[in-house]
C-alpha cells in the first residue's frame, strides 16, 4: 500500500476508545469503596502520571518505528525472536479473549432476555459484522472507530459539564481519611481504567507522518482521557455520598446533574463504548498476529496485507477464534490473561527502550534509557496485582503457543 490513510485526529480517536471503556461508567464506586471523598480523584491523578512513563516509551518508540505491531516490533528489535512472540503471543491471545468478552457482553446488553443458545449466535453474527467492516479496509475502520469514539464521548462530556457547572453548588464532601494501603490497590484499579493507549502505535504501518502522529495521540489520548475520568470521578464523589454503594455510578450522578434524560443518554453510552471498543478490537488484534508472521515467521502466509491495509488472513483466523471462544461456556481462563498481557507489553517496551538506547539504535542514546526506569517500576506494580492463576494461565497459552509456532516452522520446512 503506497498511501498511509490514517490520520492524526482518527489516530487519537483510536486511543481515546482503547481507554475510554466500559470500565469507566463502572470503576468510579470501586475507587469509592477503596479511596473514600477525594482521595478517589487523587488516585486518578497520581495513576495517570505513572502511567504517562509508560507513555513517554510508546511514544519514543512508536516514533521509530513505522511498521504495525507496537511491542511485537519493539521487543523484536531489542531482544530477538523469542521475545518478540512471548509479548505478541500472549497480547494476541489475551485481546481474542477480550474481543469475545466485550461482544458477548454487547450482545448480552441488547437482548437481555435472549436464551443461551439465541444469544450465542446473536454475538457471533455481530462479531462476523464487525470483522466484515474491518475487512472494508483502514480507511473505512478508521472513519468507524472515529465516529463511534465522538459519539460515546457525548454523554460523557455532557455530563463532565453538567459537573463543573453544578457541582460548587452541592454542599461541599468531606475529603476522606487520607491515604491508606487501599489507596495502591484503588491505584491498580485505576491503572487498568486508564490503560489502552498502547493500541496507537500497533497500526503504525498505516499512519501519516507516525513520526509525528503517534507520540500526539499516545499522550493525548492519555492526557484527554485522564482529565475526562478526574471531572467524571469529582462528579460522582459530590453528588452521590452512597458512591462506593452505586451499580451504575456515571447514570446515577447524570440522574441528580441533569434528570433522567441525561442518566439515560450516559446509561445507552455504555452500549455504545461496548460497540466501540469491540470493533476496534476487531481491526487492531489481527495485526499482532500478522506481525508476529512477519518475514514468514508463521505459517499460511498470515503476514499478508492487501491493498486495503487489512491483514486478511489475520482478520479471518481472528474472526474465527472470537466466534469459537462465543459459543464456549466458560472463557473465564483466558480473560485472566489480560493483566498479565497489559504487564508484558509495558515491561518489554520499556526494556526494549532501555537496550535501544544503550546500543544507540534508531538514533536513541543511552539518555533516553533512563525513560524505561519509571515505566518498568509501574510494570512491576502490575505484575504485583496479577494472580497465581493469572501467572498459570499465562504460562499455559505460552506453552502451547510455542508447540504452535514449531508446528508452523516444521509445516513451512515441509513446504519448502
Amino acid at each position: 500500500m503506497k498511501t498511509r490513510p490514517v490520520g492524526s485526529l482518527s489516530l487519537l480517536a483510536l486511543g481515546v476508545n482503547g481507554i475510554v471503556g466500559v470500565g469507566i461508567f463502572f470503576v468510579p464506586a470501586d475507587l469509592g469503596r477503596r479511596a473514600p471523598g477525594m482521595g478517589s480523584v487523587v488516585v486518578f491523578a497520581a495513576t495517570a502520571v505513572a502511567l504517562s512513563a509508560v507513555a513517554v516509551c510508546f511514544a519514543v518508540l512508536g516514533r521509530r518505528y513505522d511498521t504495525d505491531g507496537g511491542p511485537v516490533v519493539y521487543a523484536r528489535a531489542a531482544f530477538g525472536e523469542a521475545a518478540s512472540f512471548l509479548v505478541g503471543w500472549v497480547t494476541y491471545v489475551s485481546a481474542v479473549a477480550s474481543a469475545a468478552a466485550v461482544t458477548s457482553g454487547l450482545t448480552g446488553a441488547l437482548f437481555p432476555a435472549a436464551r443461551s443458545a439465541v444469544h450465542g449466535v446473536a454475538a457471533a453474527v455481530l462479531a462476523s459484522l464487525l470483522a466484515a467492516l474491518a475487512a472494508t479496509g483502514i480507511v473505512v475502520s478508521a472513519r468507524a472507530w472515529t465516529t463511534l469514539t465522538a459519539l460515546k464521548l457525548l454523554p460523557l462530556a455532557v455530563l463532565a459539564a453538567f459537573a463543573m457547572a453544578l457541582a460548587p453548588g452541592l454542599l461541599p464532601v468531606a475529603a476522606g481519611p487520607g491515604p491508606s494501603a487501599s489507596w495502591l490497590s484503588a491505584g491498580l484499579v485505576a491503572m487498568f481504567a486508564l490503560q489502552g493507549f498502547e493500541i496507537v502505535p500497533v497500526i503504525a504501518g498505516h499512519v501519516r507522518s507516525p513520526a509525528r502522529a503517534i507520540p500526539m495521540a499516545t499522550l493525548g489520548a492519555l492526557a484527554l482521557s485522564t482529565a475526562l475520568y478526574v471531572v467524571l470521578q469529582a462528579g460522582c464523589v459530590i453528588a452521590l455520598p452512597g458512591l462506593a454503594g452505586s451499580r451504575a455510578p456515571l447514570a446515577d450522578a447524570a440522574a441528580v446533574f441533569g434528570g433522567p434524560a441525561l442518566a439515560r443518554a450516559v446509561a445507552a453510552g455504555t452500549t455504545l463504548s461496548a460497540l466501540g471498543i469491540a470493533f476496534a478490537m476487531m481491526v487492531t488484534t489481527p495485526r499482532y498476529l500478522s506481525a508476529l508472521a512477519q518475514g514468514g515467521r508463521l505459517a499460511l502466509g498470515i503476514e499478508t496485507m492487501n491493498a486495503r491495509g487489512v491483514p486478511a488472513r489475520a482478520l479471518l483466523v481472528t474472526w474465527g477464534l472470537v466466534v469459537v471462544l462465543l459459543q464456549a461456556r466458560s472463557r473465564a481462563e483466558l480473560f485472566a490473561l489480560s493483566s498479565v498481557a497489559v504487564l508484558m507489553q509495558y515491561s518489554f517496551t520499556a526494556a526494549s527502550l532501555a537496550a535501544l538506547a544503550r546500543r544507540r539504535e534508531r538514533g536513541l542514546v543511552p539518555a533516553h534509557a533512563a525513560l524505561a526506569v519509571p515505566a518498568l517500576a509501574v510494570a512491576l506494580a502490575l505484575g504485583a496485582g496479577a494472580s497465581l492463576r493469572e501467572a498459570e494461565v499465562a504460562a499455559v497459552a505460552v506453552l502451547l503457543g510455542f508447540a504452535l509456532r514449531e508446528a508452523a516452522r516444521r509445516t513451512a520446512g515441509g513446504d519448502a
